[in-house]
């Protein structure tokens, strides 16, 4: 096995976790910093519209992304599932396939972000002062639409191997590059939101070139070959059975979060600008738990592709442990820290105090979210894509919407306050429901293995 693989199947489970999770919490992170530093920037050094502008981006970004970015999860179980039953030729096929998915989504979405970028924000009701220059950082930052989906599309395909350090390297090297170009373009160019729109369409054509290079260097079935790049329909199908579940999840989530930037909104250009740094913050918060639901994902769809069924169980405490201890020691020092945080993007001290409206509601809360994005990472790794989605629209989206529509329009209850509290509560029913369906789930695999071949080669009866 080469150095960069983990064997997933076999031997502890929490080292192999941790050895992934690592490169890939950090990954994530400065994959935050792209969007971090185009909001540092704009704040200390654009004009006094831009940080409302770029931050009140986010969500709608976030919407017209997660349908695509949720079939790299179909791309991720897929993959996994092949080459954990040692099928070279269909981990072959999903390779190439996943990868022309990702060119193809990029396409779609950055012709709807050039075409439509005014039209959805105005249905989202941001105000006339931000308009323009919303809309001129959204479409430049659609131009790398098809960057963004091969990289993630790329990463994910790596991430079945074991191997999440190497895109932590190339994402690195293209954050450095993102923050430089950020402020060349802003400060010695004055291009204002243009200018870090365009340093992170460039940052991400550095990274997806990088990754398209690391795959063609592999071996054996994960090796990238450009002449075989074809979308198999047998493969896409179930990719798409997998990841459109997921990625209508991730867009109603966006949904709702859109319709809470819309109240943001109406609280005037202070809130917008405390919310779309507290929001960035929290951000960090949430791809360090999040870490530990991709690797659940990638280590049960590894396991149930080898049949060793008897490690369920200990892959989903595990897992769900990890996200919860994350969130709560990151989430209560992002509170603790946070008026200093929040002043990193923007010092007035009037957003400042809305930002910690929301950091208070928001992190330490955090770890019930971290806990029920884990436990859907599981039922996903276990072959169910619909069952997670619908329970997360009725539950986290249909509840936070409900409170918005009902509870918040009552006038004593219209308060910035009233209207974060749905993220806590709708996290807390999501998690307990979403832990039912996984117990019902788990009953459907054997608790004994009939023959797993450890490592040594021999054949042995292994139980939970």
């Amino acid at each position: 096995m080469q150095k960069r693989e983990i064997d997933m199947c076999h031997g502890r489970i929490l080292p192999g976790f941790l050895q992934m999770a690592w490169p890939l919490m950090l990954s994530s992170v400065l994959q935050l910093l792209f969007n971090a530093a185009d909001v540092i920037v704009v704040g200390n050094f654009a004009s006094e519209h831009s940080l409302a502008a770029v931050g009140s981006t986010t969500a709608l970004v976030n919407l017209m992304t997660n349908l695509f970015l949720g079939l790299s999860t179909g791309a991720n179980v897929l993959t996994a599932r092949f080459s954990g039953s040692g099928d070279a030729k269909n981990t072959e096929k999903a390779v190439h396939t996943s990868l022309m998915l990702a060119i193809v989504s990029g396409a779609i979405l950055t012709v709807i972000g050039l075409v439509m970028a005014e039209q959805l924000l105005r249905w989202m009701q941001s105000p006339p002062e931000t308009l323009a220059l919303s809309a001129e950082y959204l479409r430049i930052y659609f131009c790398g639409m098809i960057a963004m989906m091969v990289y993630n599309f790329g990463s994910s395909i790596l991430r079945t191997k074991g191997d999440t350090k190497r895109p932590l390297y190339y994402l690195a090297a293209a954050g450095v590059l993102n923050v430089i170009l950020n402020l060349f373009f802003v400060i010695v160019w004055d291009m204002d939101v243009a200018g870090v729109g365009l340093a992170t369409t460039i940052s991400q054509f550095v990274s997806a070139g990088l990754i398209v290079r690391c795959l063609m260097k592999e071996s054996g079935a994960f090796r990238l070959s450009l002449r075989k790049l074809r979308i198999d329909r047998g493969i896409a199908k179930q990719i798409l059975q997998i990841g459109i579940p997921a990625g209508f999840q991730g867009v109603v989530f966006s949904l709702s979060n859109v319709v809470i930037q819309s109240s943001v909104n109406g609280f005037g250009d202070i809130v917008m600008a405390g919310s779309a740094a507290a929001a960035s913050v929290e951000g960090f918060v949430w791809v360090s738990m999040n870490a530990f639901s991709q690797v659940a994902l990638t280590y049960m769809s590894k396991n149930i592709g080898a049949g060793a069924y008897h490690r369920i169980n200990r892959i989903a405490i595990l897992s769900c442990g990890c996200a919860a201890l994350t969130g709560l020691v990151f989430g209560n020092l992002a509170y603790l820290f946070g008026e200093t945080l929040l002043g990193i993007y923007d010092p007035r001290p009037e957003v400042i105090e809305a930002g910690m409206i929301r950091v208070g509601l928001v992190c330490c809360w955090y770890f019930t979210c971290g806990l029920m994005d884990c436990i859907v990472g599981n039922i996903r790794g276990m072959g169910y894509a619909v069952m997670p989605t619908v329970v997360s629209l009725l539950g986290a989206c249909g509840l936070r919407i409900l409170w918005i529509f009902t509870i918040f329009r009552i006038p004593e209850y219209h308060t910035v306050f009233m209207l974060f509290l749905s993220y806590p509560i709708s996290w807390i029913v999501t998690f307990l429901v979403h832990f039912v369906c996984f117990l019902f789930m788990r009953r459907r695999f054997p608790r004994r293995l009939q023959a797993e071949i450890p490592t040594d080669g021999t054949v042995a009866d292994a139980a939970v």
